[in-house]
């Protein structure tokens, strides 16, 4: 499974799920965010999000907002097929 090889799987978790996304939590989307970029399965834990509706932290560097706009845009793409 993808999640043994994740960068994260030793990190506290919840550095993933920041509180709001103001204030303190800025500062901790920015460092789960530079976890995800050292991630050799991060477009596969994103896929995972989307794919489960994941609708709370950081999942393969993105946040709540960005994989609802990455769903409105694959429904968009799917209806114009």
């Amino acid at each position: 499974m993808w999640r043994n090889s994740a960068a994260c799987r030793d990190t506290d978790p919840d550095l993933f799920f920041p509180v709001g996304q103001t204030g303190p939590a800025i500062n901790h989307i920015a460092s789960a965010r530079e976890v995800c970029q050292t991630c050799d399965v991060k477009r596969e834990c994103l896929e995972y999000a989307l794919m489960t509706n994941q609708d709370a932290g950081i999942w393969g560097g993105t946040t709540e907002d960005e994989r609802r706009k990455i769903r409105r845009e694959r429904r968009k793409q799917r209806a114009r097929s």
